[in-house]
């Protein structure tokens, strides 16, 4: 160790654990543990608000599949930052915050509000350097509840631990821990199950991104159509029996083989209103299994006939050993390939372009995009009434190139978060997809992804409103003014920050941005779309059922 206050040892210590990038805002109380961190080879990335450190270090997360790191002041550093946390730890992503806080015996400190509070209220883990003589294992105890229990975790910092001296350690080395397998009894029904089954279909979560291959191959064997949730989109893609994304954003001919399925399995998927439309995309005469490391998961957002515990990579394994035989051909027959080949992508289905001379439809705009952007891509998408045109005409190569920032369903993460995917796909064109009110929200970080020399491609889904409550409310006759805003110039802001820019109304505006698709894109790239706003997104009166 070289640094012997403690701030100098938490940072060494995580770097020894594997930190490699840390996102943040720099105020005094985390500037020592943020400058140890990059002493010892870490990489700091400074964005300009606490909100877009924290989604950016869990959009880093998801793609790269490391450990996110967020460094932030005490109190207000951390509340700044706690949508992004929200998001993160909802969603089970790894992410350590090291989150400075006033000492103890500072009570009336203006800084100090309730952290381990704060960390509970959203579902992270609240962790704490208690002492000099055991910063090393506070940090390392933070680092494997992160890892190994996939947890977003608020390690607090005061600062007057910070600035002592440390007692020399060194970590321990972190034990060989065995993701859960399904128990035999489990994994004999699921087999019997499938083998069984005519018409099997298998609907994978974030829970089975590590097991993309194995869930493929149990699906050949017992002749099972596959589909994700939104979250895990791209596992999938290239195998001809994939459906895309379960749920709101099925195509018409994927919500129809799912709902005809007698044989449903999620695998790390949660089966929530989303992925299931309200529970209306399963038929209730499918018997349904659910697959998680979670026992606690198992049923709780969906009827489920056989609940099994256990790792989705070797639970998928076991069951195929389980199965044996020759492959079945089950739900893979001809007229469903057919069928995949002629309507399986959403760009298959008809409809009337919306268009006009001032507004460009948002289907149109996404068609055309998805065929001028470089198959190597990563796509980051806000929430908003928008973003269903994204999230199914733009295809991803795999999962590592979707980011879908939902669990939380707040907007004005995706800029930030297409900034984390970026940074982990360094040789992918990132692709953030925003609504105009998400990325007034956070604009802030445009700053950063301009002055990081990012060439990302920012597209705006410009309606001038919040388009999900315009259609929600209006239709009953509600005023609107709360949600509808006079036209902004977004191209404008955008050159304001640097980046080359283009307000599109029609195609062919996009020739400029084709143009810098193909050139050197050494500047980001915003597109002010004005789409045309008569009409709600075909997912949006399923996602409003029952709120």
């Amino acid at each position: 160790m070289t640094d012997q206050t403690v701030a100098g040892v938490v940072g060494e210590t995580l770097t020894a654990l594997g930190a490699e990038l840390v996102f943040g805002v720099v105020g005094s109380g985390n500037f020592h543990v943020t400058n140890a961190l990059v002493a010892h080879g870490a990489t700091f990335v400074a964005t300009r608000h606490e909100g877009g450190a924290a989604t950016a270090a869990d959009a880093y997360a998801r793609v790269s599949g490391r450990v996110g790191l967020v460094s932030v002041h005490q109190g207000c550093g951390l509340t700044n930052a706690m949508t992004g946390l929200a998001e993160a730890a909802k969603s089970r992503t790894p992410l350590i915050v090291l989150a400075a806080e006033p000492a103890a015996s500072a009570l009336r400190s203006n800084f100090r509000v309730d952290q381990d509070a704060l960390a509970r209220a959203v579902g992270a883990v609240s962790e704490r350097v208690h002492s000099p003589a055991g910063a090393v294992a506070d940090t390392v105890r933070a680092w494997r509840t992160a890892v190994n229990e996939r947890r977003t975790v608020v390690l607090n910092l005061p600062l007057d631990i910070q600035a002592a001296t440390a007692e020399p350690a060194e970590p321990a080395p972190a034990p060989a821990i065995q993701p859960p397998r399904a128990s035999d009894d489990a994994v004999t029904a699921l087999a019997h199950l499938l083998r069984h089954a005519e018409r099997p279909v298998f609907i994978a979560g974030r829970g089975a991104v590590g097991a993309g291959s194995e869930v493929a191959a149990l699906a050949e064997a017992c002749g099972a159509l596959l589909a994700t949730s939104a979250a895990a989109k791209g596992l999938f893609s290239g195998d001809e029996w994939n459906l895309d994304v379960s749920g709101g954003f099925a195509t018409p001919l994927a919500a129809e083989l799912i709902r005809d399925a007698d044989v449903v399995v999620a695998w790390g998927a949660s089966l929530n209103m989303w992925t299931s439309r309200h529970g209306a995309l399963i038929s209730p005469d499918a018997a349904v299994a659910q697959v998680d490391v979670d026992s606690a998961a198992l049923g709780g957002h969906h009827r489920i006939d056989l609940g099994v515990t256990g790792d989705a990579r070797f639970s998928a394994l076991a069951v195929a050993a389980a199965l044996g035989g020759p492959p079945r051909a089950g739900y893979r027959t001809e007229e469903v390939r057919l069928k995949l080949r002629v309507q399986g992508r959403w760009r298959d289905v008809g409809y009337f372009d919306d268009g006009d001379d001032s507004h460009i439809d948002p289907r149109t705009l996404s068609i055309a995009l998805d065929d001028m952007l470089p198959a190597e891509r990563v796509v980051a998408v806000d929430s908003g009434n928008f973003m269903g045109y994204p999230s199914m005409f733009l295809t991803v190569p795999d999962q590592r190139g979707f980011v879908f920032t939902q669990s939380f369903q707040s907007i004005g993460l995706g800029l930030a978060s297409a900034l984390g995917a970026a940074l982990a796909e360094p040789e992918r064109l990132p692709v953030a997809a925003c609504g105009d009110g998400g990325f007034l929200m956070g604009v802030a970080e445009l700053d950063t992804v301009r002055r990081l020399g990012l060439g990302m491609l920012i597209v705006v889904y410009n309606d001038e409103a919040y388009g999900a409550e315009v259609h929600h409310f209006g239709p009953d006759g509600h005023p609107l003014s709360t949600v509808t805003f006079p036209e902004t110039d977004i191209a404008a802001i955008a050159r304001g920050h640097g980046c080359a820019a283009v307000t599109v109304r029609k195609s062919e505006d996009l020739d400029l941005v084709r143009a810098w698709i193909e050139g050197p894109r050494d500047v980001p790239m915003v597109v002010d779309a004005k789409i045309t706003a008569g009409q709600p997104s075909w997912w949006l009166a399923e996602a409003f059922r029952g709120h």
